[in-house]
């Protein structure tokens, strides 16, 4: 075994059995990542620590004799301890995590390490492992990014005649004895990202998700953590795999280990296959987050794709803006496209603040409801005929009116009543030649494995970004993809379906420097670091009903940062739940985020336009702080209330959304303690000038003024307002006010 490493950050020692040992680790951001390597057997390395930096880095290497477990009875010689990547080869008994077939035969992999590559300035590590008899070699690569995000993934390689067939690569972490309660989301369409809580116990949990998307019931994290860890307490280790297929995230003990968590993508039987020597399999990264508390746990994440974004923009050469607020004109005018009637909706968005106008579904094709027409990716010349009023015009006259203009695309989608799918019904996933899988809204999804679509796809989409002028693109994914077998390959097709996907989106924002794309999945069915690599933004839920929202928002936001996350004013009824609130709830609710308006204002009164161009203002004094400061929510222990915020970078100021869900055992409301704020700091705390008049926010009739809710406010210290917190104004249910700190 070779290892190439400047001499910092490693140690060497001899185990107590007379096992010569060697440490290393690797730290960031105040997260540190150890290992320690065995040279008997030149074994796969284990994770030994993973969280704060250990006061004496020294002691690293004494961790292996400090873990490592003692061989039981009634169990094989080496107890299982799993390493990066564990194998029966080493004891571990657990869920399979590597499956490779050799000729479909089942290969029990055991590795030894030939060369290891050691990067401390960049904190990266990096190991070549091989089989020799089994013709399989191994690359594992762990970094730990600028935000103290720490990610891995594997490559498996095929080093002989004859087809090597991958079947599951699961990476993982482990996590501390004390981490025995875990947390992740469960949800369906219109209610995503809902928590759910249980004790890991000894066994396997795992979220998988099998319809070629993350879907609605994914969970964004898996977070393990010490019993009632909270947003802002208590050791927090959480994980999450960044693809955009098939995928699982799981957690597991055995009786004779700590927990160890973590996940990859799913793959089909002979979806990968190895066919000659060299071929290789490169798994998608599993993210781990560390943090005391979610609210540390979801400002890694944020922060990550925050550079990742800004290195690409700069790739491209395109500066940084503000997120532009949205219209959108689903909720609005559905189907029914018209063109005075949209123009009009587009001078009703000048008025509201709004400074990207977007046209939804139906201007293509046959489409005037949604059963036909999908993939016919022409515009329709019924609804928008040529000349004065063609959807060409409309682009120019939402350019002229100072606006950016978006479209709607459904790419991977078709409906069987098209030109397109009748001409190519062989472009369709399907498991055999004459049977389609079950529909959904009457479609089925393309094959974009297949060269002939794919480029359709694209040179579509190409062509109409550059006729239009289109600043930004909603891309939706309405189906699930089942049965999802390419005609072209013959083969499972998830995999190359998502590379695909990915493909687009590079290739088109590379062709149109400037243009940015919107992941919409039925609302939020694909949300993950695989689609937000290439994606601006998501829409977290096709419900805007703000009451739904609080919740979807909040857990969408432990992965996603503020202004990726669309967050939109609609009509009362909300569409989706048909319950009426206020409009200054509904505003409240999109505040944080990517603000947006999917609502007809044409049927509006004026004053509800003055009112929601004077909340858009508000929303643009401070969006810039929303786009680079630290998402906070606070542990509340009135379960019917919600206190979420923005922190700015330097902490100098925040500004604090409180939400009454519910009526409340408390009466007034008790109060709250606000997180993230500098402890020695002293802020005035001020209600936003949008909410200072009290019966226009909802607050319940027949009280007494609340002493410092008025344009004066109050002064508290930070430690303060984070121990003991501030009492807020007695809401009506359904109800929320925005409140800014400033520190003095």
């Amino acid at each position: 075994m070779t290892i190439h490493a400047a001499t910092l950050n490693q140690y060497e020692a001899v185990a107590a059995d007379g096992t010569a040992l060697q440490a290393f680790y690797i730290e960031r951001a105040d997260v540190q990542v150890a290992f320690a390597l065995v040279f008997a057997g030149n074994k796969l390395p284990h994770i030994v620590h993973w969280g704060r930096p250990l006061a004496d880095s020294s002691t690293i290497v004494n961790l292996y004799d400090a873990l490592r477990p003692q061989r039981v009875s009634g169990a094989l010689d080496e107890t299982p301890w799993p390493s990066v990547l564990p194998t029966q080869a080493e004891s571990w008994i657990g869920a399979p995590r590597l499956e490779l077939r050799r000729n479909g035969i089942e290969a029990f992999c055991s590795f030894e390490v030939k060369d290891i590559r050691i990067d401390p300035d960049n904190a990266r590590i990096s190991v070549d492992a091989l089989d020799v008899e089994q013709g399989v070699a191994l690359q594992w690569e762990c970094e730990l990014d600028p935000s103290g995000l720490v990610r891995q993934h594997a490559t498996i390689q095929n080093r002989e005649a004859g087809e090597l067939q991958v079947g599951k690569v699961e990476l993982g972490f482990p996590v501390p004895a004390n981490a025995v309660e875990i947390m992740t989301t469960t949800g369906h369409h219109l209610r995503e990202r809902s928590p759910q809580r249980q004790m890991l116990n000894v066994g396997r949990f795992e979220k998988p998700t099998m319809v070629g998307r993350p879907d609605f019931d994914a969970s964004l994290l898996l977070s393990a953590g010490a019993p009632g860890f909270g947003f802002e307490h208590g050791d927090v280790y959480s994980v999450h795999v960044g693809w955009s297929g098939n995928s699982v995230l799981s957690a597991e003990r055995l009786p004779y280990t700590q927990g160890l968590i973590g996940g990859g993508e799913v793959l089909r039987r002979w979806e990968i296959v190895l066919n000659s020597a060299d071929d290789a399999y490169t798994t998608p990264w599993v993210y781990g987050s560390y943090g005391e508390g979610l609210n540390e746990v979801a400002a890694r994440f944020h922060s990550y794709l925050r550079r990742v974004h800004e290195e690409e923009r700069a790739r491209l050469g395109i500066a940084a803006k503000p997120r532009p607020v949205i219209l959108n004109t689903w909720e609005a005018v559905y189907f029914d496209h018209d063109y005075a009637t949209l123009v009009a909706l587009a001078d009703k968005a000048v008025e509201s603040g709004v400074e990207r106008f977007v046209v939804d579904d139906g201007w293509f094709g046959s489409r005037r409801d949604d059963s036909s027409g999908l993939g016919d990716w022409w515009v329709a010349q019924d609804a928008w005929p040529d000349g004065e009023r063609s959807l060409k015009s409309l682009a120019e006259y939402v350019h002229g009116r100072g606006m950016e203009f978006g479209l709607w695309f459904e790419p991977e989608m078709i409906n069987p009543d098209s030109d397109t799918y009748r001409a190519h019904p062989d472009w369709v996933l399907k498991p055999t030649a004459s049977r389609l899988p079950m529909q959904g809204r009457m479609q089925q999804v393309l094959d974009l494995t297949n060269p002939e679509a794919f480029a359709y796809i694209y040179g579509a989409m190409d062509a109409l970004v550059s006729d239009l002028g289109i600043d930004y693109i909603k891309w939706d994914h309405n189906k699930l993809v089942t049965e999802a077998v390419s005609p072209y390959s013959g083969r499972p097709a998830v995999h190359n379906q998502t590379l695909a996907v990915y493909k687009i989106f590079r290739d088109l924002k590379a062709a149109h420097p400037g243009l940015e794309i919107e992941s919409c999945s039925s609302g939020g069915g694909r949300v993950d670091l695989g689609i937000l690599a290439v994606a601006d933004r998501i829409w977290a839920s096709d419900c805007v009903d703000p009451v739904e929202r609080a919740d979807i928002q909040r857990y969408t936001s432990l992965l996603v940062p503020p202004e990726m996350i669309g967050e939109h004013v609609g009509a009362s009824p909300a569409h989706s739940t048909h319950r009426a609130t206020s409009q200054e709830m509904r505003m409240a609710m999109t505040f944080f985020g990517h603000m947006g308006i999917e609502w007809n204002l044409l049927k509006e009164p004026q004053a509800n336009i003055d009112k929601l161009h004077t909340w858009v203002d508000a929303y643009k004094q401070y969006r810039s702080d929303f786009a680079a400061g630290t998402a906070v929510h606070a542990d509340c222990a009135d379960p019917s209330v919600r206190v979420d915020g923005v922190v700015s970078e330097d902490g100098s100021r925040a500004v604090y959304r409180f939400t009454q869900l519910t009526t409340s055992v408390s009466y007034p409301a008790a109060p709250v303690r606000l997180p993230g704020l500098q402890a020695q700091a002293t802020y005035k705390i001020v209600p936003l000038s949008v909410n200072i008049d009290l019966e226009a926010s909802g607050i319940a009739n027949g009280q007494t003024p609340l002493g410092w809710w008025n344009e004066s406010g109050t002064v508290l210290s930070g430690a303060t307002l984070q121990s003991y917190g501030v009492r807020l104004p007695s809401l009506h249910p359904a109800q929320a006010v925005l409140f800014s700190v400033e520190r003095v």
